[in-house]
């Protein structure tokens, strides 16, 4: 998970700047002139953009060219996790996927040079849909629409790992031999950086998963790595997933990692009292009027080529990811770095999803 933000594709908010105007860093006037010589199809009309998804996520603007309206997407501002917001990995997962049955916006055009607007960017063509990410949403679908919906994204997480990452020109998109152990390293040092208050179980369930990391024996398949939801653009009538979003920690390694942190989102927050108007998990789970994770589970079981069986250790990396998310922006909401409604409550979510985590790893039997 990334900082909650605004719709990245569907309706956003936030006014169309006309060309010359900056918004959020973007320099149209800039931005004009690389299109005319790279997408001169994207050029001559007044160029206006909307930023319509931002914080510590990349940055998503939509842009109307005359009647045609296409998707930027830079790195944030201040970015701190330079593999995170590295924009042609994404143009490059979206492109390989593209001609595959995997939803994803075409991709139209990737800017290398951070010169020209001030950090690498890409484009792509916008998809109609709704991220569905609150129960004021959730809440007008039928219980049948709840269901496809769930099901669908189950589909398509199935498709997503059954794609042979040779076959579509990414063999070499990560390191899949020792994945899980990386992961389990790379949230310790985000919690390091994060920490603000006393956390000692956190520590527990850190050294419990470095200790118990297994074989993976699915490794080397195509992982999103922030798979939910409302990372999706989905239609529900008919139901359908038009486009797989935010790509940013995509790599390659175990796909039960998507898995076990898709569990953490459903059950764990999906499932709480706390995910009531939380900007993690406020329109997700069983709570939500969605089908159980068991469910979800046993659907893409049916679909994808991968044994789902050993998932307990990944629903713990899940929940201690989420942890060291949320502690991290606790910590900023403390320092009046993080605003929004909701956000004063993040930190009540690190201690339930530490238990569960360590519940999950058998710890505590």
């Amino acid at each position: 998970m990334t900082d909650p933000a605004v719709d990245a594709h569907g309706p956003g908010s936030g006014s169309a700047s006309p060309a010359g105007t900056p918004p959020g860093g973007l320099d149209l006037d800039r931005l004009a002139l690389h299109l005319a010589t790279h997408r001169p199809d994207l050029a001559g009309a007044p160029l206006h953009a909307r930023l319509i998804a931002g914080g510590k996520s990349n940055l998503t603007y939509l842009l109307t060219v005359g009647d045609r309206q296409v998707v930027l997407r830079r790195p944030p501002l201040g970015h701190v996790l330079a593999t995170a917001h590295d924009m042609t990995r994404e143009h490059r997962v979206i492109s390989a996927l593209a001609p595959t049955g995997v939803p994803v916006p075409t991709p139209l055009l990737l800017c290398a040079d951070p010169a020209v607007i001030g950090a690498p960017f890409y484009l792509m063509e916008r998809v109609d849909g709704v991220v569905y990410r609150s129960r004021t949403q959730t809440d007008r679908l039928t219980v049948g629409q709840r269901r496809e919906l769930a099901m669908a994204m189950m589909d398509t997480l199935a498709t997503l790992h059954s794609v042979p990452p040779a076959e579509v020109g990414l063999a070499d998109f990560g390191r899949p031999d020792g994945y899980l152990a990386r992961q389990v390293r790379r949230w310790a040092g985000q919690l390091e950086k994060s920490r603000s208050r006393p956390l000692p179980d956190i520590d527990e369930l850190r050294d419990r998963l470095a200790a118990t990391v297994p074989e993976g024996a699915n490794a080397g398949r195509i992982v999103h790595g922030d798979y939910r939801l409302d990372n999706l653009l989905a239609t529900v009538d008919p139901v359908a997933v038009r486009a797989v979003l935010d790509w940013e920690m995509a790599t390659l390694g175990d796909p039960l990692a998507d898995l076990g942190l898709l569990l953490t989102y459903w059950n764990v927050l999906g499932d709480s009292d706390l995910a009531a108007g939380n900007p993690v998990a406020d329109g997700l789970g069983p709570r939500a009027g969605f089908p159980t994770g068991t469910e979800l589970i046993e659907r893409y079981a049916g679909r994808a080529d991968i044994d789902v069986g050993p998932l307990h250790w990944h629903l713990a990396l899940g929940c201690f990811k989420l942890a060291v998310i949320c502690e991290g922006i606790h910590f900023r909401h403390t320092l009046g770095q993080t605003l929004g409604e909701g956000f004063d409550r993040i930190g009540e979510l690190v201690a339930p999803l530490v238990a569960h985590g360590l519940a999950a790893t058998g710890a505590h039997d």
